[in-house]
């Protein structure tokens, strides 16, 4: 049976279910009404017979729709078989479909393999013959190969026999020979014997006697080469030695250094100072706050002094002062904004003097981070000398030292160039420079001749290497020749940098700039670590220090900038 053929019987089951159970009520109704006192009212008999009348009809109509659902359910078993049937008609008609698809299908593959062994058949008898073929060309080979081989016997064989003749032949000769030799051994002895009757001599004693003789003599002759050689070294090497020296300096043309504190920068009008300086001097405060520069403005006639100890804050002040009178537009944000571009360009001029330098002295394969360091020299005075230009000067000068010597002269010119590198970070490193530069020197992979001349220039490390003594000879040159450096500048420099320090040591400072070339110090503080008192307290403090600690002439005025910026973007 069906799904539906199920549902049909269940519905067919409630529904008897449904009058069995209206019957059972009707029936227990009446017994009820039977048991009951037959002297009751009247009304109570009526309300029983009410009852029955309305189980009665309930009955009917639950009897009705049992017969309706009967109807229905003979309605949906015929309707079930009528499907049943035409479901079984299509499965006929589907299976008769499959099975002719089925034995066209076998049919095909039936011819395909007809034609697949076939051609396997082909391709096994096209086999066998290739086969068969090579087997006999192999047996021709095998055969020719055995001919071969059979003449190769049999000149074998007529070999034997020659080389036993010639064995034979050796023998008697060789036979012959050693009755020669022994006839010979017997003469030579015969000879030695009496020569050494007529010398008075063996031969032991001849031969000891003789070489004993050509060993004085070669001695002899080997002290007195010794001797010459020994009284001209001493005669020529100081001679020489001043020579090369000498003869390095005067190749090296160099000019004259004279590093100075002041920039001038000419104006295209005098009416520029007035805008240089601005309404009540805040142009002129802004520009000396934001570079560190001191400006200095005169009665020179379209000219402004730019004072400075640190060349390099001196040349940014001076491209930004420049761009600013080119640009026309001077006001404290301009001034901030161009300082930033003047100091970009200041960055890109020290590595275009790096990369000049490095052509100059011909070294291609430096470290980029030794470049960069090497443009910061750029800036960088040592006596009032300038750093990179003595290290090109040095570098030249101990390559031609080193070329009248016979050494290496890539390294040697090398070893010289970089051996002030470290001055690039004396003031970010505790140390001599002479080790922080063969530390970085030997960081970015430099040899150790290289790294031991740049540690051993300044004696800091006793010098071990030819490269290290030529170092420091090309350095004493370049540093010592006249007007190379000046002993008052650098102490001049040194105590602007001191006094620097002392400011910026202090809690709470963000920038520090001495001026007026070291008659003024400027302390930039941070209003939110200094309040008003606190910037009294520490001009005080840095006054104090700089009188304890320094001598200088005159006097030193301390000036602390509290500023607050608040910044809002109108949208």
């Amino acid at each position: 049976m069906t799904a539906l053929d199920w549902v049909l019987v269940v519905a067919i089951v409630v529904l008897a279910a449904f009058v069995v159970g209206g019957m059972l009520l009707g029936a227990r109704a009446l017994r009820h009404l039977k048991k009951t006192d037959a002297q009751g009212s009247g009304q109570a008999v009526d309300d029983a017979l009410a009852k029955v009348d309305d189980a009665n009809a309930k009955a009917a109509s639950v009897r009705a729709e049992a017969a309706a659902a009967k109807a229905e359910a003979n309605a949906a078993r015929a309707e079930a078989r009528r499907v049943l049937e035409d479901a079984h008609s299509e499965a006929d008609t589907i299976l008769e479909r499959a099975h002719r698809q089925a034995e066209a299908d076998a049919e095909q593959v039936r011819s395909a393999a007809r034609r697949s062994g076939e051609r396997e058949v082909a391709l096994l008898n096209a086999t066998a013959k290739e086969q068969a073929a090579e087997v006999e060309r192999r047996a021709a080979r095998i055969d020719e190969r055995e001919r071969l081989h059979a003449e190769e016997v049999e000149r074998l064989v007529e070999r034997e026999r020659r080389l036993a003749g010639m064995d034979t032949d050796l023998s008697s000769r060789e036979a012959a020979l050693s009755t020669k030799e022994a006839e010979l051994a017997g003469a030579e002895e015969e000879k030695r014997r009496e020569l050494e009757r007529v010398a008075a001599l063996t031969a032991e004693a001849a031969r000891a006697e003789l070489v004993e003789s050509i060993e004085a003599q070669a001695k002899r002759e080997a002290a007195i080469i010794v001797r010459d050689i020994e009284a001209e070294a001493k005669s020529t090497a100081d001679t020489r030695a001043r020579h090369i020296v000498v003869d390095a300096i005067q190749r090296i043309a160099s000019e004259q250094t004279s590093e100075s504190v002041v920039s001038v920068l000419h104006l295209p009008s005098d009416e520029m100072k007035g805008r240089i300086i601005g309404r009540e001097g805040r142009n002129i405060r802004a520009f000396e706050s934001v570079t560190g520069v001191n400006l200095i403005i005169d009665d020179t006639p379209e000219a402004v002094l730019l004072s400075c100890f640190d060349p390099v804050r001196r040349e940014v002040g001076r491209l930004t002062l420049e761009k600013l009178v080119l640009d026309g537009r001077i006001h404290p944000h301009r001034i901030e904004e161009v300082f930033e571009s003047a100091k970009n360009e200041v960055d890109v001029l020290c590595d275009r003097a790096a990369e000049d330098a490095l052509v100059d002295v011909g070294i291609t394969d430096l470290h980029p981070e030794l470049k960069k360091l090497l443009g910061r020299l750029r800036y960088r005075t040592s006596y009032g000398q300038n750093v990179l230009k003595h290290l090109v000067e040095t570098a030249h000068i101990a390559g031609i030292m080193a070329a009248e010597l016979g050494l290496d002269v890539p390294t040697m010119k090398r070893a010289a160039f970089l051996h002030d590198i470290g001055k690039a970070l004396t003031h970010e490193v505790e140390g001599s420079h002479a080790l922080i530069g063969a530390d970085l020197a030997r960081k970015y992979g430099e040899s150790e001749d290289v790294v031991h001349a740049i540690e051993a220039h300044h004696n800091e490390v006793p010098p071990q290497t030819i490269e290290a003594v030529l170092t420091q000879a090309a350095d004493a040159c370049s540093g010592g020749r006249p007007g190379a450096r000046r002993e008052s500048l650098e102490a001049y420099v040194k105590r602007l940098e001191r006094i620097e320090e002392i400011a910026a040591s202090k809690v709470g400072v963000e920038k520090v700039f001495a001026m007026q070339a070291g008659r003024e110090i400027r302390v930039m503080v941070r209003p939110d670590d200094v309040d008003d008192i606190g910037a009294a307290v520490l001009a005080r403090d840095v006054a104090k220090q700089i009188e304890e600690e320094l001598t200088y002439p005159g006097q030193i005025r301390v000036t602390v900038v509290r500023e607050s910026r608040v910044t809002e973007l109108a949208r």
